[in-house]
């Protein structure tokens, strides 16, 4: 397929949740926004977000001994826009944690899976990576940022 804006305009009907993976590098929080973070396996507990190859983000946070997911709530738009930067200081403005192991967290998110890369695959322009669960915690009555069509958005009550 050649029409690359048809292609995200497809893509873009389906709503995502949107996550903040960070961690501490050199003892500095490091991180960015991933809006494909799906739930991948129960046993072993595994997740999954994929990265854009030429993202110079995720060589730094690769190595790190844990990641911190902080899946975003519906009032954290300048957050993500913060961690989606590509230059500055993208924790500026942040209420963030950093828990032992080096994971770092968004405060008041909807839910915090503390990871560990398990492995990388290799999918076209990007990379998938399947994240092993070894802690969380969850704030379920706290609604999640919601991405659609290019723009953030809530859910609405049914």
């Amino acid at each position: 397929m050649e029409d690359v804006a048809a292609l995200r305009r497809t893509f873009g009907c389906f709503p995502s949740g949107v996550t903040a993976v960070c961690a501490l590098v050199d003892g500095t929080p490091d991180g960015m926004a991933a809006s494909s973070f799906t739930a991948v396996s129960l046993a072993p507990p595994l997740v999954s977000i994929c990265v854009q190859n030429t993202s110079e983000t995720w060589p730094r946070l690769r190595h790190a001994p844990r990641l911190g997911l902080s899946v975003l709530a519906e009032n954290h738009n300048e957050v993500c826009m913060r961690l989606s930067r590509k230059e500055g200081d993208r924790f500026s403005g942040v209420d963030w944690e950093a828990r032992p192991g080096g994971g770092v967290f968004v405060l008041d998110s909807t839910a915090w899976p503390d990871c560990r890369l398990h492995e990388e695959i290799p999918a076209g322009d990007h990379v998938i990576a399947l994240l092993e669960v070894q802690a969380l915690l969850a704030s379920p009555e706290t609604p999640p940022l919601v991405f659609r069509t290019s723009r953030f958005r809530r859910l609405a009550p049914a």
